[in-house]
């Protein structure tokens, strides 16, 4: 691009702060750290009783992988994970809707989840197994609880961000209601519904592993607190790199999610 008088290139600048990718960063921070680890390991500057040498703790995670036992632990903690992050979510996307865009309902549900939130969901856990005993559903409800309210908090904040001239402007065109929160509402909310998913996931694993260690045979959680009683570090470190990989996972699942909801952006 150039100016009107014929003199230099005028660079873009509308770029819109959009963040490029550099895919290799990433990756090389996460082997320069485990190396720096491994050396300090290697050379006696960290012990090897408190803290394993990366390769200790790798060559754990590949027994538990030989045997097979790895598969156990995860299917029960994915299940587990799945099941209460989604019905937590469902009951939080309804209810947080409900309250950004009724007056009446917002009246109830704001000084309701205000209350409750602050509460650490892992204190109500000896409270889910009275009720729901030791099995999988005092499990579920706690992953159930910790997810549901950081959704209705995130979708409620969303729908009261969106640019109420975006929502004057569907009026004056004389667009039905539907036809506002669909085209209008829905969209300009959405960025901050999936923040508030990468938050509630991380939450719903956090708690999923505090409510194994209480009465599970299998999970992640279950086997992490197995290897503390032992004393087995090694094997410690290697259920702690499982559970990253697991929300690495649900972060680049919500990631390519954000990037074919927000398209248009």
């Amino acid at each position: 691009m150039s100016d009107d008088t014929g003199g230099a290139p005028v660079p873009y600048r509308g770029g819109g702060f959009q963040p490029r990718p550099v895919g290799v960063v990433g990756p090389l921070v996460f082997a320069g750290l485990i190396g720096l680890w491994e050396i300090a390991s290697r050379a006696g500057w960290i012990s090897a009783i408190l803290v394993p040498a990366p390769s200790l703790a790798f060559a754990a995670l590949v027994d538990l992988v030989q045997t097979g036992q790895i598969w156990l632990h995860l299917t029960a903690s994915v299940q587990r994970l799945v099941l209460g992050w989604t019905l937590g979510t469902a009951a939080g996307l309804l209810l947080g809707f409900a309250a950004g865009l009724f007056s009446l309902a917002r009246a109830g549900i704001v000084p309701f989840v205000a209350a409750i939130f602050p509460i650490p969901k892992i204190a109500l856990l000896p409270l889910f197994i009275i009720w729901f005993g030791i099995g999988e559903e005092s499990k579920v409800a706690t992953i159930f609880f910790g997810t549901f309210f950081p959704t209705v908090i995130s979708v409620y904040g969303g729908v009261d961000n969106v640019d109420r001239t975006l929502i004057r402007m569907g009026q004056s065109f004389d667009l039905t209601w539907f036809s506002i929160v669909r085209k209008i509402i829905l969209p300009g909310a959405m960025p901050a519904i999936l923040s508030g998913f990468r938050i509630s996931t991380s939450i719903a694993i956090i708690l999923l592993v505090a409510a194994e260690m209480i009465g599970a045979e299998y999970g992640v959680g279950a086997y992490i607190l197995l290897a503390g009683n032992l004393m087995a570090t090694d094997q410690l470190i290697a259920g702690a790199a499982v559970l990253s990989v697991m929300g690495l996972t649900v972060s680049w699942l919500i990631g390519k999610a954000e990037k074919t909801i927000l398209r248009w952006r």
